[in-house]
């Protein structure tokens, strides 16, 4: 999944950055306000962690102006001050979640893993298809309770999925939330990566729908 990260501080975004790469996420990294707001306007993230303050445009104004134009996707606010009235501004805007510097990494990886899981209708850290379970606080995959090893390409493409469980996926939605900008890429890497998928689970949870994309979705169904 692709989380735009908005943060000037250059120790605090390699931190953070690393970290969330760590834990199979696609990170774009940016410090410059009037850059932020312009790839939270045009692009796709399944999540935004946003510190208020930024140059050329603050956090506050940037969210806000997602908000007004129709941009839903989760925001976690960072913030050096925190101070409470700031915390309900910032909640007023249009923010999902708070978190005041200095944090731990655990606890943001925490709150991010519970914002995608709020905006995918997930109540559960371990999402479930069938006899397919994803724990993704320790990113692990099981079926039928036996332990399966998927590469971390493999885990992110089968996490996007059973997020969006029931929800027919484009092609295109997922090279945007499993892949860099940057990264050169086969024209099948996506057919090619279901396909591997498939083979390691065992069971058909990933459904082709011809033309549209793939699915997540009970075996048979």
């Amino acid at each position: 999944m692709r989380i735009l990260l908005a943060e000037d501080d250059d120790r605090i975004a390699r931190d953070v950055g690393a970290a969330l790469g760590a834990a199979g996420y696609v990170v774009e990294r940016e410090a410059d306000g009037e850059e932020v707001w312009y790839r939270g306007d045009t692009g796709e993230y399944a999540a935004v962690v946003l510190d208020l303050g930024l140059p050329t445009m603050d956090g506050l104004s940037i969210l806000k102006r997602w908000r007004t134009a129709g941009r839903t996707f989760p925001v976690l606010v960072l913030t050096a001050r925190g101070t409470w009235n700031e915390r309900v501004e910032g909640i007023d805007a249009g923010a999902d979640d708070y978190l005041p510097k200095p944090f731990r990494i655990e606890e943001l990886l925490a709150r991010v893993r519970a914002l995608l899981r709020r905006a995918a209708g997930q109540a559960s850290a371990v999402l479930r298809v069938g006899p397919v379970a994803l724990d993704t606080r320790q990113m692990q995959v099981t079926v039928n309770d036996v332990a399966v090893n998927l590469s971390p390409q493999e885990f992110r493409l089968l996490s996007y999925l059973m997020h969006h469980a029931g929800r027919v996926v484009s092609q295109l939605e997922l090279t945007e939330h499993l892949y860099a900008q940057d990264v050169e890429r086969e024209s099948n890497a996506i057919e090619v990566l279901v396909g591997r998928v498939r083979r390691k689970l065992g069971v058909d949870i990933i459904a082709t729908r011809r033309g549209f994309g793939y699915m997540a979705c009970e075996p048979g169904a």
